[in-house]
């Protein structure tokens, strides 16, 4: 548990809470004399935190967008798959207490079941520490970016930059590197004069989303 916490950036001042996260059901009706509880109630909360704190951040980053759109980006920014890529960002995998069974049959591996972790950790999260703690380990593993199919970064950093007061920002190519056929652009967006997200790209156009990207994390603090 405590690598779990070096790879998360969060000590728990209750480490059990750390370690029911981490507790398969699997794993507790194998061993319910000296476990406590499964993970399935941190579970439980840990998806209404999630779905809070994702409808806040789409909320914050696109106000030009209807209930509708809104809706769909957030069943995209918390879907198993999401999940499961930020428990292996994390190395959550490693810290689970799995039963015998579902060890032997590559539950260690399963999305549902790492998915399932990650809401549940950041139940614990929330419950040791707060909403605060529980919003940076969202957005530094789960909200690192808009989901590729809807993603548009340079729109999303015009409707935060351009709200009122709106504030004056621009694209500036940096260098062009390599052959005609194989050229390489390195963008910054600069806000007010100052680089707030630099971005590279096979094309002026790839480059500035890139560095719309970098802006907008940057803004959020997780960059």
């Amino acid at each position: 548990m405590t690598k779990l916490e070096q790879m998360i950036g969060y000590t728990f001042q209750n480490s059990l809470l750390c370690r029911t996260a981490m507790t398969h059901s699997s794993y507790f009706n194998e061993n319910r004399a000296v476990c406590k509880a499964s993970n399935e109630r941190l579970e439980f909360l840990g998806d209404s935190v999630l779905g809070f704190l994702a409808a806040e951040y789409l909320y914050e980053i696109y106000p030009g967008k209807s209930e509708g759109e809104l809706t769909k980006l957030r069943a995209a920014l918390v879907c198993e798959a999401r999940l499961a890529d930020a428990a292996a960002a994390m190395g959550l995998s490693e810290a689970l207490l799995l039963g015998r069974g579902e060890e032997a049959t590559g539950g260690r591996r399963r999305p549902s079941l790492t998915a399932d972790a990650v809401e549940a950790l950041l139940a614990a999260i929330f419950l040791d520490g707060g909403m605060e703690p529980a919003r940076r380990f969202v957005h530094r593993f789960v909200l690192i970016n808009i989901p590729e199919h809807s993603s548009d970064y340079k729109t999303a950093l015009q409707e935060i930059l351009q709200r009122d007061p709106p504030r004056s920002y621009a694209y500036h190519l940096v260098e062009s590197t390599g052959p005609d056929h194989a050229k390489r652009f390195t963008v910054e967006v600069r806000l007010e004069g100052i680089s707030i997200g630099r971005g590279a790209g096979g094309s002026k156009k790839e480059a500035e989303q890139a560095a719309a990207r970098a802006a907008l994390r940057a803004l959020r603090g997780d960059g």
